[in-house]
């Protein structure tokens, strides 16, 4: 049979985060960069998983430590979505290029 080794949890991890990343990089809708952002700690979350189970699999810090990412990573979307609802409340776009919000308008 075909087993599942630590390399192929790092393979599926870096090519995760390297689509993660190029989202960012590329995109300039605010939505894409979150998603991006959000694919890039899965691929963490990934790594982690993988090196708590094979190097140690008895002890639980890599799983306590990934739901401290997932946590964070919730609250960072929620604000996100409420920035960009925002955004497109008072500009109506979430292009990322397009907004001066915070230029002083009063000269």
């Amino acid at each position: 049979m075909f087993d599942v080794s630590l390399v192929h949890y790092i393979v599926l991890s870096i090519l995760l985060f390297c689509i993660g990343l190029c989202c960012v990089m590329v995109s300039r809708n605010l939505l894409r960069i979150f998603m991006g952002i959000e694919l890039m700690l899965n691929a963490v979350n990934i790594n982690l998983a993988a090196f708590a189970y094979f190097c140690d699999g008895m002890v639980l810090n890599g799983q306590v430590f990934i739901l401290f990412v997932m946590a964070i990573s919730v609250c960072e979307m929620a604000i996100g979505l409420v920035i960009v609802a925002a955004l497109s409340r008072h500009a109506e776009n979430i292009d990322v290029n397009s907004q001066n919000v915070l230029e002083d308008k009063q000269q």
